[in-house]
């Protein structure tokens, strides 16, 4: 059985008794735009804060007025239902705002995730949590992994005039 594919008001409602009994509910939120070891690494460290993990997961719509044109690659649906599958994920809420402010707002998790290249005055929802007695944890990077050096190695080998048996 897999995590569910939540709508905000269904993970409140999923998890908030849980939190009132002493459950302890980590967050962490992204694109998650092609899977890479960096991503399940992260969401094992996370899940590892507590007992359960939800995860928010960027619509395409806010995927793309963070990256640009051509982005994202899976669809929002695809990279929920992907992230759905990982044991250590509880639950995923996709958010269509630029940042999860407002989801974290509503949810007021016990620890917030985000990987440890984040400056910690620039951790979205850091105020709120905190406010409500929450901690925020950075979870250090995995390097030489991201969707963005993925996106670059493909490019290369796109090269014009190629056949694919080359």
């Amino acid at each position: 059985m897999g995590a569910g594919i939540l709508s905000l008001h269904e993970a409140i409602l999923q998890f908030g008794p849980g939190k009132r009994n002493g459950r302890r509910v980590v967050f962490t939120n992204g694109c998650f735009d092609l899977l890479h070891p960096g991503h399940i690494e992260t969401l094992e460290k996370a899940r590892n804060l507590g007992d359960a993990l939800i995860v928010g997961v960027n619509s395409d719509r806010s995927v793309r007025a963070m990256k640009g044109v051509g982005r994202p690659i899976l669809p929002e649906l695809e990279r929920a239902e992907i992230l759905a599958a990982l044991e250590c994920v509880d639950a995923i809420v996709i958010f269509d705002e630029p940042t999860p402010r407002e989801t974290l707002a509503a949810l007021l998790p016990d620890v917030l995730v985000k990987g440890g290249d984040w400056a910690s005055d620039q951790i979205v929802g850091r105020e709120e949590v905190e406010a409500a007695g929450g901690q925020v944890v950075l979870v250090p990077v995995v390097s030489g992994h991201s969707t963005t050096a993925i996106l670059e190695k493909i490019r290369k080998l796109d090269v014009p005039g190629r056949t694919e048996r080359q």
